[in-house]
């Protein structure tokens, strides 16, 4: 699926979104192809929590998490929730298991040896298990399934979406909507030359930043280097005059250059890490970004309606592939940002499920 996105300055998403069943007709602007498509805007409600109930030291929360804590218990969650995803990515024409396959029997192994840097020492949370995968993203499996998955996820963000490729273009459209309208406000002298996108993945979300800001170098960074010999592959297939760069690295550590980058992203990552991680995180952000540089953060929302009144069974399954999620909820990151040093810190709803936090290093 090629998702278009609009360049830079153009067609910026209004502050206030049209009720969900609104449908009005869009054009998106990609590698200089119009596409015209109506895309639904969707209800974004915050609740009347901090977090949700089952986040945290709460009652709620430590019931969950005693029946995480046994074993055959834990194991059905973890098939439960793998067959959520599955599910959920199939009843919206998203062919999981033929994507998953394609990529086992493509050429990617060849590209891990030219993407691994046989360095890199990985903390001890990346070494959980991670999404119901027993090795966590240092697998073939799990770099196999990402994109499905991403999409998957991306379908229950946006239900009301008519298909899976109008689901994405709402969800990252609001993300990069919210980013570029945070810069105009606060960083409208600083052009957006370099960009980093730590957390990678498979590159889902930079090839969307790459489309957005056509004339930056774009590098992606992750800890994994089967995710990255997928992105790596994906990419050399699509010929890029400007390609993204990959790198595999920590990003608590990226090895980069200080103040090398005007945009730093965290996309869906955070909540994958403990606290201490998310700090260390925070600070390389801001030793790698130039005065006036950006910060965007995405991840879910502690605020999101649709978060605090998930079902039993759906948020339990979630934290039993979370293992960190706790600690996630239970961090103020707009505090953390400014801690560190970043100001004009700010969050806001992207999505029914998601907030995007923004904060830029002083000039």
């Amino acid at each position: 699926m090629a998702l278009r996105i609009p360049p830079s300055g153009a067609l910026l998403r209004p502050p206030n979104p049209v009720p969900p069943t609104s449908r009005r007709p869009r054009r998106a602007r990609g590698n200089g192809v119009a596409v015209a498509h109506a895309i639904a805007s969707p209800k974004l409600e915050e609740g009347n929590l901090d977090r949700p109930r089952w986040a945290g030291e709460t009652p709620l929360s430590r019931l969950v998490g005693a029946l995480i804590a046994f074993k055959p218990l834990y194991s059905l969650m973890k098939v439960g929730a793998r067959n959520v995803l599955i599910k959920t990515a199939e009843k919206s024409n998203v062919p999981w298991r033929d994507m998953a396959k394609k990529i086992l029997e493509s050429d990617v192994y060849e590209e891990l040896e030219k993407i691994r840097d046989p360095s890199v020492v990985y903390p001890d949370y990346y070494l959980n298990p991670f999404h119901a995968y027993d090795d966590g993203n240092l697998s073939w499996l799990a770099a196999a399934e990402a994109e499905a998955a991403t999409m998957s996820m991306t379908r229950r963000a946006i239900p009301d979406a008519s298909s899976a490729e109008e689901a994405t273009q709402i969800l990252r459209g609001g993300w990069l909507n919210a980013i570029e309208e945070y810069r105009q406000q606060y960083s409208a002298n600083t052009a957006v030359n370099d960009i980093l996108d730590i957390g990678c993945s498979i590159g889902v979300g930079t090839d969307c930043l790459a489309e957005k800001y056509p004339t930056a170098k774009v590098t992606g960074l992750d800890l994994s280097p089967y995710f990255l010999a997928v992105a790596q592959y994906k990419e050399k297939k699509k010929g890029r005059r400007n390609p993204i760069r990959w790198i595999h690295a920590n990003g608590e550590s990226t090895g980069l250059p200080s103040k090398s980058f005007d945009l730093v992203s965290l996309s869906y990552v955070i909540h994958e890490c403990p606290a201490r991680a998310t700090i260390g995180l925070v600070k390389e952000a801001f030793r790698l970004l130039r005065p006036g540089g950006t910060l965007a953060i995405t991840d879910n929302s502690p605020k999101s309606k649709v978060l605090q009144e998930l079902s039993p069974v759906l948020f339990t399954l979630m934290k039993s592939t979370e293992p960190f999620l706790d600690e996630y909820y239970l961090l103020d990151l707009e505090e953390a940002l400014q801690a560190v040093g970043f100001v004009n810190v700010k969050s806001r709803l992207t999505d029914p499920r998601h907030r995007t936090v923004t904060g830029t290093v002083p000039i």
